[in-house]
């Protein structure tokens, strides 16, 4: 049986197939359209699933949508939108998401559509591993969900409590955001960056905007945060109250901006581990599966694990809207076949597209470019690779399939030595342009894991922060409290990968990589070869290892010419900098 799941008109579109339960692909609609966030009606990830399955449109059986569109736009007329207004009404018309499936993607067969949260809470539970677990799913908003809370038991979910719109931590989240000057849907995990440069001192002021109920309950100050869909989504009252200014985007980030960034960041740690235990309180579980994108903040995660009974966490890699494709495709397999789609762990999410060596070859041929063919052998390519990053050079590497969601797992990634102290500046210098608080994660193998970092289990899917205690000096992996979010590998999860920082331990003693998303800033991880070898050439990376083979910088700038028109193509986001789509 095939099954396709979608998410897609909202933000985060994606595809995912399952074929007799079994996740085949999964893949989101920005890497093919170079659209960061790409809330279009996944096109072309489809067409790549239904390559990946070995199918056509006319052999899938069901197509999962992962939201209601008619209780969306129950929810989006109370925002303030106007139905009458002629710009808006292909945006406020709830059968649009069934009319481009039809039309666009060609499917004619049933769709089935469920609940925002439903689809969370599925694309984390039953790819956990658990046979039975409570469910967290907190994010911006769905239908009218913010927060649900939920038990789980063999095929069944039970979404037993929620909390409605416009009441949401993510909004809440979101808001700080925009206020602290970045991009909300996309700058939330800087906020999270920058909050161990500063102290809670705004905490107090920030507790009074947000009322804490009983059981899972929790209200926002209507005087404080404004959700209309078309203003800013904070009020007059913020500056007042907090003596300090919204910040504009791209100027300083001052003190006082930094302790903001912490304050909002405890009291987001201090709700959710509330939550947390009311949950468990009710459950009695010792599994706890999370999903929506507040769900992506690493940290408050290792909170919520340290400081509540749960024993086992499990966060889906791509808790975001487009890991919700994934939950509607199984909602799907269980409603028609009674079966669950998967009893083990998910073991990795290299679902995306990879190239053969072949093309790869034709590519660099045709570019001109000065590379070295490892075809015929792997472990020399492997090697070369780890003592280039022994000498301190910082390498794109392109192997295999690519990930699903928005963590680079060492499928396109960007790598380098953690133990170089000016590594960090180097790299945001050279490739990633980004503000210079953020830190960048570390790989380790997952053999030597709790030798360097306070941690009892595996982390596949760089979801939680660990506290650094490593004997070795790891400067460029260490963020300034001490935390990384961490990594960990083996070679079933990826054989070249693996191999790779092994090399690198043999070397240097060392069984960790600094690991960072292969892009530059603006960028939707690169996806083909193209893209690797455009990002590789408009940066300064000083090699690029992409499948058997090992790429140097060319000598004369004639290859740049050559391939940078398409790295031109590149199209931002269109979604309000600092005001939550409502659309």
């Amino acid at each position: 049986m095939n099954i396709i799941g979608i998410s897609a008109l909202y933000h985060d579109s994606a595809c995912v197939l399952l074929q007799d339960g079994k996740l085949v692909a999964a893949v989101q609609e920005e890497r093919f359209t170079r659209r960061k966030n790409d809330n279009s009606m996944p096109y072309q990830a489809l067409q790549y699933c239904l390559k990946q399955g070995g199918i056509s449109i006319c052999e899938v059986d069901f197509l999962a949508y992962y939201e209601d569109p008619f209780k969306k736009l129950e929810r989006q007329l109370s925002s303030g939108y106007d139905a009458n207004d002629p710009a808006l009404k292909p945006l406020l018309n709830p059968n649009r998401a069934e009319y481009e499936i039809r039309h666009l993607l060609g499917y004619e067969k049933e769709i089935k559509f469920f609940d925002h949260h439903l689809s969370h809470a599925a694309s984390s539970y039953y790819f956990s591993g658990y046979s039975e677990a409570a469910i967290l799913t907190v994010d911006g908003v769905g239908e009218w969900a913010t927060t649900t809370y939920g038990v789980a038991e063999d095929l069944k979910i039970d979404l037993f409590e929620q909390v409605n719109y416009p009441d949401s931590l993510g909004l809440f989240y979101a808001a700080f955001t925009s206020y602290l000057g970045f991009q909300v849907n996309s700058g939330e995990y800087k906020v999270m960056g920058l909050a161990p440069y500063g102290k809670p001192i705004y905490a107090d002021i920030i507790r009074n905007w947000i009322e804490i109920g009983l059981k899972g309950q929790y209200v926002l100050s209507n005087q404080h945060f404004s959700f209309s869909g078309t203003s800013k989504m904070f009020t007059s009252l913020w500056e007042e109250e907090l003596g300090l200014p919204a910040r504009v985007a791209e100027t300083e980030i001052s003190q006082p901006y930094r302790d903001l960034a912490r304050s909002v960041q405890v009291v987001l740690e201090e709700i959710l581990i509330n939550k947390a235990n009311y949950l468990y309180n009710i459950t009695e579980k010792k599994n706890l599966c999370m999903a929506g994108g507040v769900a992506l903040n690493c940290v408050a995660n290792g909170k919520v694990l340290k400081q509540t009974p749960f024993e086992h966490l499990f966060v889906q890699p791509a808790a975001n809207d487009a890991g919700s494709a994934l939950g509607a495709a199984a909602l799907a397999h269980v409603e028609v076949t009674g079966e669950t789609p998967r009893r083990k762990p998910l073991p990795n999410v290299f679902l995306g597209s990879r190239f053969e060596t072949n093309q790869v070859r034709h590519l660099l041929t045709s570019s001109g470019l000065i590379f070295h063919d490892f075809e015929n052998d792997p472990d020399e390519m492997v090697l070369t690779v780890a003592r280039r990053l022994k000498r301190g050079q910082v390498v794109g590497w392109h192997q295999g399939a690519m990930e699903f969601g928005p963590r680079a797992l060492g499928g396109r990634s960007i790598l380098a030595d953690p133990r170089n102290a000016q590594m960090r500046d180097k790299i945001n210098e050279m490739v990633k342009k980004r503000e210079m608080f953020r830190p960048f994660a570390p790989s380790v193998l997952e053999s030597h894991a709790s030798e360097h970092f306070e941690m009892k289990d595996h982390s596949p899917f760089m979801l939680n922060t660990f506290q650094v205690t490593s004997d070795l000096d790891l400067p460029a992996i260490t963020h300034v409290d001490r935390s990384a979010r961490v990594q960990t590998i083996n070679e079933s999860q990826h054989f070249k990968y693996a191999r790779l920082i092994q090399a690198f331990y043999d070397l240097t003693g060392c069984p960790i990589l600094l690991n960072t998303s292969f892009n530059v800033r603006g960028q939707p991880i690169v996806h083909t070869p193209e893209d690797s070898l455009s990002c590789f050439l408009v940066s300064q990376l000083d090699c690029l290892a992409i499948e058997d083979f090992l790429v140097e910088k060319p000598q004369d700038d004639h290859a740049y010419r050559v391939l940078l028109k398409s790295y031109q193509n590149f199209k931002q986001s269109d979604l309000p900098a600092d005001v939550y789509t409502f659309l």
